[in-house]
C-alpha cells in the first residue's frame, strides 16, 4: 500500500510512561463506555506470535510502527500507520512485532463494538439509506475488504471517539452512541470505496458506480462532466451525485480531482516531467490551481514533492 499522508492518520496519543507499563508486549489501555469500548494497545519490544481475541468486532487501526497480522484464512500481511483492520467477532489475531523497541514502540487503536450495535446501524441504512444496487445492500464486511488505508473521514470519526473516552461530561455517552454509528458507517463506506475503486474491472457491468469509476479512469485528462456521468449511472443529476456521495462518502468531483492528483504523483517522481508538464498530462488545465489542491490536499507544492520524491 502506499504511503498515508496526514489525513490518514489520527492525532497522536501520547505513549504511556515506563511506570505506567504492565507489560512489554500488548500493554492494554481500556476506555469503557457503553456504546463501546476503546483499548490502546502498545508494544516495547520485539514478539512473535502474540494471539489476541477481543470476543466482539473490533475495528483497529494503527498509529505508530509496524506489525505482521495473522487472520484466519488469509495469508499473513504488513500492517502500517494510516492502515485499520477489522477483526471478526470470534476472530483470534495472532501478530508479529518484529521491529518493537523501547524507543520505537507499536501503538494501535482498537474500537469494541457490541453486535447489536452494527446489526441496527446495518438495518437502518439499508431500511432508509439503500445502496445503489439492490443486490449489495449496505454490511461490514470483515473478511474480503477488511484491510485499508483510512480515509479522512473515517480517521476523523476516530478522533472523536478518542476524546469521548475521556470525556468526564455526563452526556458523553449519548454522543458516543451518535459517533459509533457514525464510525460504522465511515467503516462501510470506506470499504464500499475499496470494492469500487480497485475492482471497478471486475464489476463494471453490474454495479452502475464501477461503470462510473472506469469512465473516469479511462477519461482521466478529459473533461468530465457530472451529466455524462449520472447518465452512465442511469439516474438524475442530483440523484447521482447524493448516492454517489452517500455509498462512497465523497463526492464524484472529489473522486475525480483524487484521481488527477494520484496521476500527478505518479508523474512527478520521474525525472524527465516539469511540474506544468504534469499538470497538464494530470487533467488540469491551470497551473495555478492544480498548485493550489495539490497543497491542500497533500501539504506540500508539487515542485517539493518532486525535489522529495523524484527518482
Amino acid at each position: 500500500m502506499p504511503m498515508p499522508s496526514a489525513s490518514h492518520l489520527p492525532a497522536p496519543i501520547s505513549l504511556r510512561q515506563p511506570h505506567q507499563l504492565t507489560t512489554l508486549i500488548e500493554n492494554r489501555t481500556v476506555y469503557s463506555l457503553e456504546a463501546f469500548e476503546l483499548n490502546v494497545f502498545e508494544t516495547h519490544r520485539a514478539a512473535y506470535q502474540v494471539p489476541l481475541s477481543m470476543g466482539q468486532v473490533v475495528l483497529t487501526t494503527m498509529l505508530r510502527g509496524k506489525k505482521v497480522m495473522h487472520l484466519p484464512g488469509r495469508p499473513a500481511f504488513e500492517y502500517l500507520p494510516g492502515e485499520s483492520v477489522v477483526v471478526g467477532e470470534k476472530e483470534t489475531m495472532v501478530i508479529d512485532f518484529p521491529e518493537a523497541t523501547e524507543e520505537q514502540p507499536t501503538q494501535c487503536l482498537a474500537v469494541a463494538v457490541p453486535i447489536e450495535t452494527i446489526r441496527q446501524t446495518v438495518d437502518l441504512l439499508n431500511e432508509q439509506q439503500p445502496r445503489a444496487e439492490e443486490h449489495l445492500p449496505w454490511h461490514l464486511d470483515t473478511l474480503d475488504h477488511a484491510h485499508f488505508r483510512n480515509t479522512p473521514e473515517l480517521t476523523g470519526t476516530l478522533e472523536r471517539l478518542v476524546q469521548l473516552s475521556r470525556d468526564t461530561g455526563r452526556i458523553k455517552d449519548v454522543l458516543a452512541g451518535f459517533t459509533i454509528q457514525e464510525m460504522l458507517v465511515r467503516l462501510m463506506q470506506t470499504q464500499a470505496r475499496q470494492l469500487i475503486f480497485q475492482n471497478y474491472q471486475q464489476h463494471a457491468t453490474s454495479h452502475r458506480f464501477a461503470a462510473v469509476v472506469q469512465y473516469i479512469k479511462q477519461h482521466l485528462t478529459e473533461q468530465i462532466t457530472v451529466e455524462k456521468l449520472s447518465e452512465l449511472a442511469c439516474m438524475s443529476k442530483a440523484t447521482f451525485f447524493r448516492v454517489f456521495k452517500r455509498e462512497l462518502g465523497l463526492t464524484p468531483v472529489e473522486y475525480i480531482i483524487q484521481e488527477r492528483l494520484a496521476e500527478a504523483k505518479r508523474l512527478l517522481r520521474s525525472p524527465l516531467t516539469s511540474v506544468a508538464e504534469v499538470c497538464f498530462r494530470a487533467g488540469f488545465n491551470n497551473t495555478a490551481y492544480f498548485q493550489k489542491l495539490f497543497k491542500q490536499y497533500e501539504g506540500v507544492t508539487p515542485g517539493l514533492y518532486k525535489r522529495q520524491y523524484g527518482a
